[in-house]
């Protein structure tokens, strides 16, 4: 079982910059995958960046260039920096982990969300 802490969201102006952590605190042992995914109010869920373990990292268009993702396999964080927000960023942030279950198939876990709101 693995449980995702976030925190580091806030209100910001646009053009401002936010750092999201996420913890995560059980066996991390099977991760296959980490990453950001967000959701507006009536949008769906849409993933931001990922980071494959021993892979490259992924950025949704909407954010590359502007967003960085990071892990440290250590401490069990992920963070996203992220900088040059817009109004369109405001979202509700999910820390995600895909862990290989213990009979080889895939298991998702999800963070409770934080909020970011960029507002002038």
């Amino acid at each position: 079982q693995v449980t995702l802490v976030e925190s580091g969201g806030g209100l910001v102006q646009p053009g401002g910059s936010l750092r999201l952590s996420c913890v995560a605190y059980g066996d991390m042992s099977r991760v296959l995958v980490m990453g950001w995914y967000r959701q507006a109010p009536g949008s769906q869920r849409e993933l931001v960046a990922i980071i494959p373990i021993g892979g490259s990292e992924y950025y949704a268009d909407a954010v590359k260039g502007r967003f960085t993702i990071s892990r440290d396999s250590v401490k069990n964080t992920l963070a996203l920096q992220m900088n040059d927000l817009k109004f369109e960023d405001t979202a509700t942030y999910y820390c995600n982990s895909v862990n290989r279950g213990p009979e080889g198939g895939r298991q998702p876990y999800w963070g409770q969300g934080i909020q970011v709101t960029v507002a002038s």
